[in-house]
């Protein structure tokens, strides 16, 4: 008769046992403190007046990383060319980035105050990176900053 019980209790046991995890599975999950959601989508600004080469607007998206702008070029193609200004009663961000995916293009060129060349590596996945400018390469009173990005061999010459 024992052996009998303890197989009723176990089996009562069981079933309530899986009573409550069902119906857990609808209750909130606790928040852990070392679990983190999903990062959320950089709020779009507008800090720099962009153009295209003919002048009209062109819509690149403007992002805050940190103190950095970052200006994303994923969506101009494997070869254009832009300008980039301040607003008008604005000055330049302190630094500016450009996000790009890697093998989008070979190079990115930027003129204001300096010129800089900057290689985009053609390995690395699907991951965008960004191109940093160093300082110098503008300065607060560089009234425009012509972009380029293209094949790797368009820099070489000027």
């Amino acid at each position: 008769m024992t052996t009998e019980r303890l197989g009723r209790t176990k089996a009562l046991l069981l079933s309530g046992l899986l009573t409550v995890a069902a119906g857990c599975s609808h209750l909130p999950r606790p928040h852990l403190p070392w679990h983190h959601g999903p990062e959320p989508a950089p709020e779009v600004v507008h800090e720099l007046v962009i153009t295209n080469s003919a002048g009209a607007d062109a819509a690149y998206p403007q992002y805050w990383k940190g103190n950095t702008l970052v200006v994303d070029l994923r969506l101009g193609g494997a070869q254009g060319s832009a300008v980039l200004k301040p607003r008008e009663h604005t000055v330049w961000p302190v630094r500016i980035a450009f996000r790009v995916l890697p093998g989008q293009f070979g190079v990115l060129e930027a003129r204001a105050a300096q010129r800089t060349v900057l290689p985009v590596t053609a390995s690395g996945g699907t991951k965008p990176v960004d191109l940093e400018l160093a300082p110098g390469v503008f300065i607060m009173k560089s009234p425009q900053m012509a972009v380029s990005w293209g094949p790797a061999d368009q820099s070489s010459g000027t």
